[in-house]
């Protein structure tokens, strides 16, 4: 055993055998599970008393250690595929992209370059090519997927500072600024302090949507020094769309770099029902879409699309004397667009599920969540201790309950996970404390919602 210990974990043994069919089992049995508990946070303390340790020098085998994560570090995870998850932006990913997020592991596929994953990297390629038609940019728009909102955002962003200071040469500014709107995601801010750059925030009205005039006051002001403006499609809190086509227009006044953030919400471009919301997405010079939200693919997946993709191969084309082979080549190496070298192809699960599935799948689940968000505001509009905070644009739903305080949302919170009944956490707006539903999966449904609301009684 002895001689062999430096290959047990590599060689087709036995013991790989039994513990690949464990692992395949038990992810057979949570795919196709219909009764998935929300499951609930748990103590350290508690995990740390029920697991015992489970890193030691002589391991702990293969069914030890799956019991361990099944029975009690699984159980301390709340479901995110829950048809009642709704805080935050939920995860609804299809049976096909779960399945095939395990060949994709099962498959050792390097997804940076060209050069070693040829074909992973043209299935991805043709998601997004396809993705870039739906949002109406020109047919050599391309990128990559990388592993979040954030990470796009920031990508994105570099590569429109270096498109500045392309255009600008030796004539820079003391100081770099991205303008948006005072609600933008907090990665926008984020990647502004990785960046060392300034935000220009716009004030937006009580509607939350950034508005031309404003933009139009910001690039007057910062001029050569504003290297993006960023317009969201879709914010997380309200899904409130800005109005794209009105800051893309001012294009024709002002030389600028238009990125639409539109992790969550862009996605409702695909449903008829959405797509006239979305006027001016088009004129973007990049943007990102995050999969694993509203287009059912696992964690973790955005979309981040350039209108003219040499601009971000020019900023992140990462030069070595080992990568020459990559970068001599003019090969389309996925690594060459964003903030990455090293990276797993986390397009294919979307791809899978799309050749599986069709488009026509895909704008139907979408239309079911913006369908059910409407008919849920209206149950709420008529229920007397309830009010909406906003008509819903999107598929959030964000509302108040007369009398209530912070204090009160977090019991009510509490007692519905603590049932097993939803997870809906409080939320918050100008100062006051709000209940919110983000509804992306297709297996919620109007009673499971109203369900909830009966709860606030």
């Amino acid at each position: 055993m002895t001689d062999s210990l430096h290959s047990r974990m590599h060689v087709v043994s036995d013991e790989t055998r039994n513990l690949v069919n464990l692992v395949l089992e038990y992810s057979r049995r949570r795919t196709l599970a219909e009764d998935t508990p929300l499951d609930h946070p748990t103590s350290e303390t508690e995990l740390r008393r029920l697991a015992g340790p489970t890193v030691t020098e002589e391991g702990l085998g293969s069914a030890r250690a799956l019991a361990i994560f099944e029975h009690i570090f699984a159980p301390a995870c709340i479901s995110t595929d829950h048809p009642k998850y709704l805080s935050f932006i939920p995860s609804a990913p299809t049976k096909a992209a779960v399945a095939f997020d395990l060949v994709v592991s099962a498959s050792a596929l390097y997804g940076g370059s060209w050069l070693e994953g040829a074909g992973v990297v043209h299935a991805e390629n043709e998601v997004l090519r396809w993705l870039a038609g739906e949002f109406g940019l020109p047919a050599g728009a391309g990128g990559v997927f990388v592993q979040g909102g954030t990470i796009g955002n920031l990508s994105a962003l570099v590569a429109a500072r270096n498109a500045q200071k392309e255009k600008l040469g030796e004539a820079r500014p003391g100081r770099w600024v991205i303008v948006c709107s005072a609600e933008a995601h907090s990665s926008v801010a984020s990647a502004a302090e990785v960046m060392d750059v300034d935000i220009a925030p716009v004030v937006t009205g009580e509607d939350g949507i950034l508005r031309p005039d404003g933009v139009r006051e910001a690039l007057a002001e910062h001029g050569d020094a504003v290297i993006a403006v960023v317009a969201t499609s879709g914010t997380t809190n309200f899904g409130t769309i800005d109005d794209i086509a009105g800051i893309a227009a001012l294009k024709d006044e002002f030389d600028f770099w238009l990125h639409i953030d539109g992790a969550y919400g862009l996605a409702a471009m695909l449903s008829p029902q959405a797509r006239h919301k979305f006027a001016g997405v088009e004129q973007a010079d990049s943007l990102i879409v995050d999969p694993h939200k509203w287009l059912f693919a696992p964690f973790d997946a955005c979309a981040l699309i350039y209108r003219d993709p040499n601009s971000g191969r020019r900023a992140h084309t990462q030069k070595a004397e080992y990568l020459d082979t990559l970068t001599d080549a003019q090969d389309w190496s996925p690594s060459d667009f964003a903030i990455q070298l090293t990276r797993r192809p986390r397009g294919l699960p979307l791809w899978y599920s799309l050749a599986s599935y069709g488009a026509e799948t895909y704008r139907e689940a979408i239309g079911h969540s913006i369908d059910l968000a409407r008919e849920i505001a209206t149950e709420i509009n008529h229920r007397e201790h309830l009010r909406l905070v906003r008509e819903p644009e999107l598929s959030v739903v964000v509302f108040e309950r007369d009398g209530w305080q912070r204090a009160d949302y977090d019991a009510w919170s509490d007692r519905l996970l603590e049932d097993q009944r939803a997870f809906v956490v409080p939320s918050s707006h100008k100062g006051r404390p709000n209940a919110r539903f983000a509804i992306v999966n297709p297996l919620t449904t109007f009673d499971g919602l109203t369900d909830i609301l009966d709860s606030m009684e």
